[in-house]
């Protein structure tokens, strides 16, 4: 997608920042029991990776409808990442101090998701 206040993703803020939770996400799941590598921690992994891979996806898109509709998608991706945070909290993998604080990054970042929707909404 065209945008003069940007020459590529790596320029929004708001994929700096989902990047910097991926990157978390990957140095907790190495501490996953070894029979999760399969189920939980590749579904964790994918999830939070689709977050910030979606916000690349979109700004090489045509249109700001289509970039619109992969901000979306990785706000949904976001939500996908707290349940599998949920579960692992549940399965003792993760301690509730750590949940909460990644739970809290994964809100706020929708938070800059939802914003950056509406002001392109607005210029549309």
């Amino acid at each position: 997608m065209t945008n003069e206040k940007f020459k590529s993703f790596v320029d929004l803020e708001i994929w700096k920042s989902t990047h910097s939770l991926v990157l978390k996400i990957y140095k907790l799941a190495k501490s996953f029991p070894r029979n999760e590598k399969y189920i939980l921690t590749n579904q964790l992994l994918r999830a939070s990776q689709s977050m910030h891979a979606n916000i690349a996806a979109g700004t090489g898109r045509y249109s700001k409808k289509e970039f619109l509709q992969y901000l979306i998608i990785a706000r949904g991706s976001a939500e996908e990442t707290k349940y599998h945070l949920i579960l692992a909290k549940d399965l003792g993998y993760i301690t509730q101090e750590v949940f909460q604080k990644l739970k809290n990054e994964y809100t706020l970042l929708e938070k800059k998701v939802n914003s950056l929707i509406t002001s392109i909404r607005s210029k549309q």
